[in-house]
């Protein structure tokens, strides 16, 4: 019997995008999963498109906030409330290819692993495919990922049995990089699906799309998570600026 997966999605104003976002979710290959979404109260038709898909799947579950609490916060309510063996992360705006979860589960198996993730192309805010694969050292080890998040976040799995649930604080920017962190710290060495099986959505207003708000909120994972003091923080900044504009682009490949 194949064990659940539990896939966490925060929301947030996304119906020009979540329709896509929930096909690409039903029509896996592997069907044992659960999909939790939760609203950061959206103000356009967000919740009613994920409520009328919930209606036909009952594998998708819909929780809304009260009020805006962040993108952290979201994510956290999410998997307080997830039930799966495994934990795999989808914003609202990304999109998996078919065999994503099943190729991935194959893996986890085969290799007696507890955590990976896999490379993924890159689509415009109209879905646009823009013919740039991002790969990732194989295995990225913990002191590669120290200086690079190498791993996305629509590409991640792990096994809650093994980690348990990561939550972290969700004041904290950047939650996806501290996670992986957290995880690599344990395993030391991580291996990705090495091909593509995700499409990641660049968005002009994204904070990944921000080159001054990256390097603030990546500052804060040296000097808050790390707990680093503002010099120290300030010199391995320096080095993850080189590793992200030098060594990081042979990682980026033309499709």
């Amino acid at each position: 019997m194949s064990e659940l997966v539990s896939i966490i999605t925060p929301t947030y104003n996304a119906e020009k995008y979540i329709r896509e976002t929930l096909l690409s979710v039903i029509n896996q290959s592997y069907q044992n999963w659960e999909m939790i979404l939760t609203d950061d109260d959206s103000k356009d038709n967000t919740i009613a498109i994920v409520e009328e898909f919930a209606l036909k799947d009952n594998r998708i579950k819909i929780f809304k906030l009260p009020e805006n609490r962040g993108n952290g916060y979201a994510r956290n309510a999410a998997l307080e409330k997830a039930n799966g063996k495994y934990i795999a992360y989808l914003d609202a705006d990304d999109v998996w290819f078919p065999d994503k979860l099943e190729k991935q589960i194959q893996f986890l198996k085969a290799n007696n692993l507890h955590f990976t993730f896999s490379f993924y192309d890159s689509i415009d805010e109209e879905g646009n495919d823009l013919n740039r694969r991002v790969e990732s050292p194989n295995p990225l080890t913990y002191k590669q990922l120290f200086f690079c998040n190498y791993v996305g976040n629509l590409t991640a799995i792990y096994d809650a049995d093994y980690f348990g649930k990561i939550i972290l604080e969700t004041s904290q920017k950047r939650q996806d990089w501290r996670i992986w962190l957290t995880i690599l710290k344990q395993i030391k060495i991580a291996k990705p699906v090495a091909e593509s099986l995700a499409f990641y959505r660049i968005r002009k207003n994204s904070v990944s799309s921000s080159k001054f708000k990256l390097i603030k909120h990546n500052f804060g994972v040296y000097k808050e998570f790390h707990g680093h003091n503002f010099v120290f923080a300030v010199l391995l900044m320096i080095r993850f600026l080189y590793t992200q504009l030098i060594l990081k682009r042979k990682y980026i490949k033309k499709i």
